[in-house]
């Protein structure tokens, strides 16, 4: 299941994207930056985060932020986002699709 989902990710980063949803690309970004190997896609909205995934720490953070930045082309400003931000997974999506409008 992790293969898979790391290669369907890098088939769609390939092709530009196309196809996937925003709590898809969230877990695909979230996999890549703390190198979690699959792990993201056993992720549902409640996993909790901050503070539980040993990975995830401050300069992981800055480098999802970057990450989420690049792949959706929006821009997070420093007062728009907390610790809440990435309390659960759910949260996180919530506030990429925000960003997105959705």
């Amino acid at each position: 299941m992790a293969l898979l989902f790391a290669e369907i990710i890098a088939s769609r980063t390939a092709q530009g994207n196309h196809g996937l949803d925003t709590r898809t690309e969230t877990l695909a970004v979230l996999d890549e930056v703390l190198g979690l190997k699959g792990r993201a896609a056993r992720f549902g909205d409640a996993t909790p985060l901050l503070g539980v995934v040993p990975e995830l720490d401050s300069m992981a953070v800055v480098g999802i932020l970057t990450s989420l930045e690049d792949r959706f082309g929006f821009e997070v400003e420093d007062d728009e986002i907390d610790g809440s931000t990435f309390a659960t997974v759910g949260s996180l999506v919530k506030f990429v699709q925000g960003k997105r409008g959705e």
